[in-house]
C-alpha cells in the first residue's frame, strides 16, 4: 500500500481559473515533492475545473466540487477532512509559492518542534519590493492585520520570529491540531477565520512561527475585492465575534472599552466613506450572533492551557500601532 503524503496542500477556488492555473504552475516547481493537492471548488460558475487533470498529470490532484459556495472557512474544513498528510498547507489561488516554499516550512517544523503552526513570508505579487505580510498581529482592541504589510522587502521580515497567527493565504498547520481545534469556524463564511483559529490554537497552548525563507507572492482579495462591502461586512462582523469568543477573562473586561472605542471609530470612518449600511449591518448581525458565540466560548475556554499573561506577551497593546497599520493599508497603490 502506498504511504500517505507528508503534506496535503488545500486550495479553495471560486471562479478563479486564471489565478488557479498560475498557482498550480508554481506548485510544479516545488523542491519537496511528497505532497497531495486537494482542490475544493466552492460552486464555481466558470470553467475553473476544465481539463485540470490532463493539464497537470504530475500533480497528485484531488478535486472536490461543492454544489454551492459554502465560504472559505467551510471549504477548507472539507479539504482538511479529506487530507491524508501529517501537515496541512493552506494556499490561496492567488498565492504563488517559490520553489523551496514547502521545503523551508518542513525544515522549520523539524527544527522547531515546540511550534505547531507556521506563517510564510508574503510578498506583493507584481510589486515584489513591498511585503504583503510576515504573519498576523492581533491587537488588544480586537483588530488584526498582517505584520510588515506594505513595508519594503529589503528592510523587513528577514528574521525568524514568533507571531500571533498565520495568514490563511499560505498557512502551515499540523493536521491533528487543526482538526482537534475544530478547524475554521464555518459561521464566519470568510475573513478573520485564520485569526480566530490561531487564537483558539494559542488557547490550547500552541505557538506560531514565521519562516522568512518560505516565500509566496500574493495578490490578495482576488475574489472579493479590497474595501468591498463583502470584505467590510464579514471582516468586522467576524472581528467582533472573535473578540468575544476567544478573549479570556479578565482580559475581556480590561480591553472591552478599547474594543468598543475602536468599533465606534471604524463605524464613523466607514460611514463617511459611504459604507454606513454595510458596517451598521455587520455590527447588528454581530450582536445578534452573540448568544451562539457565548455558547462556543464556554467550550473553547473549558480546557484553556495558556495564561492571560502569556497571551498578552504575543499580542499588540500599543494604542497607535493599529492606526499606523491602517494608514499603510490605505496608502497601497
Amino acid at each position: 500500500m502506498e504511504s500517505p503524503p507528508l503534506v496535503s496542500i488545500i486550495i479553495v477556488t471560486w471562479n478563479s481559473r486564471k489565478y488557479l492555473l498560475d498557482c498550480l504552475e508554481h506548485l510544479l516547481t516545488q523542491t519537496f515533492e511528497k505532497f497531495e493537492i486537494i482542490l475544493v471548488d466552492n460552486g464555481s460558475k466558470d470553467d475553473t475545473l476544465d481539463g485540470l487533470d490532463e493539464k497537470y498529470p504530475p500533480l497528485e490532484l484531488q478535486i472536490h466540487k461543492l454544489s454551492s459556495n459554502l465560504g472559505f472557512a467551510a471549504a477548507n474544513n472539507v479539504g482538511a477532512r479529506l487530507a491524508r498528510g501529517q501537515w496541512l498547507a493552506l494556499l490561496n489561488t492567488d498565492a504563488f509559492p517559490e520553489p523551496a516554499w514547502l521545503e523551508h516550512l518542513l525544515l522549520a517544523a523539524e527544527k522547531h518542534p515546540e511550534f505547531s503552526f507556521f506563517s510564510s513570508r508574503q510578498v506583493r505579487a507584481g510589486k515584489p519590493e513591498f511585503l504583503d505580510g510576515t504573519g498576523d498581529i492581533y491587537h488588544a482592541s480586537g483588530l488584526a492585520w498582517r505584520r510588515h504589510y506594505n513595508l519594503p522587502t529589503e528592510k523587513f521580515g528577514h528574521q525568524i520570529a514568533e507571531v500571533f497567527s498565520a495568514c490563511g493565504a499560505a498557512a502551515f498547520y499540523r493536521r491533528e491540531d487543526f482538526l482537534n481545534a475544530g478547524g475554521f469556524d464555518e459561521d464566519y463564511f470568510s475573513y478573520f477565520e485564520d485569526v480566530d483559529l490561531g487564537f483558539r490554537l494559542r488557547l490550547r497552548g500552541k505557538k506560531c512561527l514565521y519562516i522568512p525563507d518560505a516565500i509566496i507572492h500574493h495578490i490578495g482579495s482576488a475574489s472579493t475585492g479590497k474595501r468591498s462591502d463583502f470584505s467590510v461586512y464579514y471582516g468586522y462582523r467576524n472581528l467582533i465575534w472573535t473578540f468575544f469568543k476567544d478573549m479570556p477573562v479578565p482580559l475581556l473586561w480590561i480591553f472591552l472599552p478599547l474594543h468598543m472605542g475602536t468599533m465606534l471609530f471604524f463605524l464613523t470612518y466607514l460611514s463617511l466613506r459611504g459604507q454606513a449600511k454595510t458596517i451598521g449591518q455587520a455590527m447588528v448581525d454581530a450582536l445578534r450572533g452573540l448568544p451562539n458565540i457565548v455558547a462556543k466560548r464556554k467550550s473553547i475556554h473549558q480546557n484553556r492551557k495558556t495564561s492571560s499573561f502569556d497571551l498578552v506577551k504575543v499580542m499588540s497593546i500599543s494604542l497607535l500601532e493599529p492606526y499606523l497599520a491602517f494608514a499603510r493599508r490605505n496608502n497601497v497603490k
